[in-house]
């Protein structure tokens, strides 16, 4: 893998968050390295991530329909190269008692 192609798995699911969720903040961290050695770990990584994301879009959805949503943004990462997704999901409000 060259060093022009890491990071594109992130940066597609940034991209597709931020499009289908207008988040007040995103962080999308990629969780790759700390499972080298296992199954479904790939030598050029991004196949863990977890993401942080507030959006108003979460409004009256429980965490089940939460994570549904962000999952259904996701489809194509998650069918292709994405093995694992932890996924953490607040409202505006939520996250500003935090």
């Amino acid at each position: 893998m060259t060093d022009q192609s890491k990071g594109v798995v992130k940066t597609r699911i940034a991209q597709k968050l931020t499009e289908g969720l207008a988040p007040a903040a995103l962080n999308v961290i990629d969780d790759s390295h700390r499972h080298a050695g296992h199954g479904h770990h790939h030598a050029e990584g991004e196949t863990h991530f977890t993401v942080e994301v507030v959006s108003a879009a979460f409004e009256g959805k429980s965490l089940i329909e939460r994570h549904r949503l962000v999952n259904a943004l996701l489809a194509e990462e998650l069918a292709d190269r994405v093995h694992a997704l932890a996924i953490r999901a607040k409202t505006p409000q939520e996250a500003s008692r935090s």
